[in-house]
């Protein structure tokens, strides 16, 4: 990634999607932002292998478009294993097994909705039909967990989640884990619908994750706002 000197606008990576380019330019040009880019560009330049690859960093935002938000999963970094990480939270690319997090978000799937857990991690299919899987941080060194942490993902992912409150309507947001909990408050509890519970993790899912029906709670809460449900079968 080119750097850019502070005041001056940065180049949007083309993978953004077109509307979410427009709801966050002002971000793309703030001082934060470029400090971002060249803290990435440093990152490869010390030789330090970086996921998911720069193609991938906004594939949430390439997949579904800002005016198509229905729902907002909200995850915290990137899994940093080889091949895993494409830029959807909890998502794993084709090919990779499911880590066990997302195995438990099957298990509920199946338990609420009567779904058969596929043997894949791929969740595009959601991403598709309006299912924004975020990440709070978009990269992570290899085989380092929360690397990429404080330097400036999370003042975008903030910005990213308060534009969606402010200007959409009836979305549902996802909050599993305190981490995700603790962003409730950039949402707007009186035209959005707010679900929490402890994360998904195998450490936390038996306090509160199993038996949530997150899923089922979403699908009638976009039927009641006049909003097609999603299919969660993978």
């Amino acid at each position: 990634m080119e750097t850019d000197t502070p005041t001056k606008p940065m180049a949007i990576d083309p993978q953004i999607e077109p509307s979410w380019k427009k709801a966050l330019a002002h971000e793309f040009t703030q001082d934060y932002f470029a400090k971002l880019k060249a803290f990435l560009l440093n990152e490869k330049q010390a030789g330090h292998q970086v996921y998911p690859p720069g193609k991938e960093i906004f594939n949430a935002f390439a997949l579904t478009p800002f005016d198509k938000v229905k729902v907002v999963i909200l995850g915290q970094d990137p899994y940093h294993g080889p091949n895993q990480a494409h830029g959807l939270a909890f998502s794993v690319k084709d090919g990779v097994r499911p880590p066990p997090s997302l195995k438990n978000i099957y298990k509920e799937l199946q338990s609420d909705l009567g779904l058969t857990p596929p043997a894949h991690g791929n969740l595009e299919k959601w991403a598709k039909q309006g299912v924004f899987l975020l990440n709070t941080s978009l990269t992570v060194r290899a085989a380092e967990a929360n690397s990429h942490r404080k330097q400036g993902w999370e003042v975008f992912t903030d910005a990213v989640i308060r534009t969606l409150s402010r200007e959409r309507e009836h979305v549902v947001f996802i909050l599993w884990g305190s981490p995700a909990q603790s962003k409730r408050t950039l949402i707007n509890a009186n035209k959005h619908l707010i679900l929490t519970s402890v994360h998904p993790s195998p450490l936390s899912a038996n306090r509160g994750f199993f038996g949530c029906k997150h899923f089922s709670k979403t699908n009638a809460y976009l039927a009641e706002t006049g909003q097609t449900p999603i299919d969660w079968q993978l």
